[in-house]
């Protein structure tokens, strides 16, 4: 089973930035400790602060992977190009979130990309991504 995370804008900052939000741990560090307790999964990541970069990686994997673990970060709210590539692709998509958007300002709560995708998981931490990736097995 081949899966790849795709992280949005700012998410290369985990572990600096806000951490009453987001935590201490850096992205890097939790995704060795994903590949250690999902050997059976090819697991790949991708991070971009960039709107494009982001469509071109969903359209470049969204017709031969398993699956996409997809936390847009604030591009779930602005951008519907990302809403339309998730749209176009056939491999199955689970919407991640650090928080609880929905705990948040009120421009979080509107999402692009979950009327699209197979769940949507939200407000537990980086343990938003192990869930994600429990759903595909």
């Amino acid at each position: 089973m081949k899966i790849i995370i795709i992280n949005g804008p700012n998410l290369n900052l985990l572990g600096k930035r806000e951490p009453e939000i987001y935590g201490n741990q850096t992205f890097d560090a939790y995704f060795d400790t994903l590949k250690a307790k999902f050997p059976q999964i090819e697991l790949e990541y991708f991070q971009s602060n960039i709107e494009g970069e982001l469509i071109s990686k969903i359209q470049e994997v969204g017709f031969t992977y398993d699956g996409i673990v997809l936390n847009a970060a604030a591009y779930t709210h602005t951008s519907i190009g990302i809403g339309d590539a998730v749209k176009a692709i056939f491999t199955p998509i689970i919407e991640v979130h650090i928080s609880n958007t929905f705990s948040r300002e009120t421009f979080r709560h509107q999402s692009y990309i979950s009327p699209n995708v197979k769940g949507v998981i939200i407000g537990f931490g980086m343990k938003s991504y192990d869930l994600a990736l429990q759903s595909f097995l």
